[in-house]
């Protein structure tokens, strides 16, 4: 019988890549509480009119996985979580105190060819800040990012946050004689730049209706590294960087444009510095989103960070966390089957004074249970045979300083805590 294997593009999260994510979590949970933002969740589900228009036409119609309901209603797995963010904005308009601070952690869905770093099925850290329409705002969205690489070790050398303007790219594209309606598709070609070859690049670009005298003033707007100097946007931003003391992640870089179409002001990328990988993360301002779903004209910026290409940066630059993958602090041997429940009432008591306790659940040689506790990296063993429980005590037997100590029972929890301590600070 042939093995069941996972769906295309998903991932069987083992306890030590479960331990990684639960990591990541917590290191995005603590910058975005950094700078006052509020957990939230939205549906996995969301009908498909939802991203229709909001989007961009290659998400909808290529990436998202689409099903009818029983009622035939078009519903799609959430691809991303702006326009769900923007519905429940929308959805309670004159309730909410503004500006909103928001994040969220959780899986989304895209139907793209799976490959290094791009899965079906993945994990993404969203933050944003409604209500406010200023540079400020866009570099606090920025910080934010800025205060996570830190906290895991990504140094400026390491990783670069690129940012660009949509506004003043608008203006750059309008001296060269392409039209507004054909904004767009410029667009989508500054966004496909870094991603083909040149000779292919301008292929395309020829083909989706601009003249060879556009490609070549686009090839110059996208090698101009001072163009940002135009944008006053950009001038408050990299002021606020500045202030934010986060200046050094930052630089400009006039191929970021960001792909998807509600984007109205300043985008921005991470990227490894070496420029490796696909980008970290991408966000951006987008200020006609929360209208677009029916809640009035409110102000957005924010961004997305998913869990693949951070864990490939991390990795590749040496930061990847060491992390403790088995809960338990301690475990309790099973001495013979005669001891079995007094072993099982020492763990109790052990979890009622607050520490993580294993117990052996089967009669097995010593050796055998403390290669178990060795293997799975739990530091401490309690070993109690019957005369030990006669008298009172136990043996605490340290796994990592290859010692041992007889304890009073009731003594034993005070001992673990010691012992804990000790490994913490040493």
């Amino acid at each position: 019988m042939k093995k069941p294997t996972p769906v295309k593009g998903t991932r069987d999260y083992y306890p030590a890549d479960m331990a990684f994510r639960n990591w990541l979590y917590g290191r995005a949970r603590e910058a975005s509480r950094k700078f006052g933002y509020q957990e939230f969740e939205a549906p996995f589900l969301e009908t498909l009119d939802l991203y229709a228009a909001k989007s961009g036409e290659e998400l909808v119609k290529e990436q998202a996985f689409v099903f009818q309901d029983r009622g035939g209603d078009e519903i799609t797995l959430r691809p991303e979580l702006t326009p769900s963010l923007a519905r429940m904005v929308s959805a309670r308009i004159g309730q909410l105190t503004f500006p909103v601070r928001w994040w969220s952690f959780g899986p989304f869905w895209r139907y793209e060819r799976p490959q290094k770093g791009r899965t079906r099925e993945f994990f993404q850290w969203n933050l944003d800040l409604i209500g406010v329409d200023n540079p400020q705002a866009d570099a606090e969205i920025a910080a934010v990012v800025c205060e996570f690489f830190r906290s895991v070790g990504l140094a400026p050398q390491d990783v670069k946050l690129q940012v660009n303007n949509r506004r003043l790219m608008e203006e750059a594209l309008a001296t060269l004689g392409i039209r507004e309606e054909a904004r767009a598709t410029a667009f989508r070609l500054i966004d496909k730049k870094e991603k083909m070859e040149t000779a292919a690049w301008e292929a395309y670009a020829l083909e989706s209706g601009l003249s060879a005298d556009q490609v070549r003033g686009l090839q110059g707007l996208l090698a101009d590294l001072e163009l940002w100097k135009q944008s006053g946007e950009l001038q408050e931003f990299f002021a606020a960087m500045e202030a934010l003391g986060v200046r050094d992640y930052v630089e400009y870089n006039p191929s970021v444009i960001r792909g998807l179409d509600y984007y109205t002001g300043t985008v921005f990328e991470a990227r490894d510095a070496a420029g490796e990988f696909r980008a970290i993360l991408g966000g951006g301002r987008y200020d006609n989103l929360v209208a677009d779903v029916g809640g009035g004209k409110l102000p957005g910026v924010g961004f997305a960070m998913g869990d693949l290409i951070i864990g490939l940066v991390l990795k590749k630059s040496g930061k990847e966390p060491s992390l403790r993958v088995v809960p338990a602090d301690v475990l309790v041997t099973t001495f013979s089957a005669q001891e079995r429940d007094a072993a099982m009432r020492t763990a109790q008591e052990l979890r009622k004074a607050g520490i993580a306790a294993e117990w052996y659940p089967s009669v097995e040689r010593l050796p055998k249970q403390l290669k178990y506790a060795d293997a799975l990296g739990i530091p401490l063993a309690v070993i109690a045979g019957p005369d030990e429980i006669r008298d009172g005590k136990v043996t605490l037997k340290d796994l990592t300083a290859r010692d041992q100590a007889t304890v009073r029972a009731e003594d034993l929890a005070q001992e673990i805590r010691k012992r804990l301590a000790g490994r913490q600070t040493g």
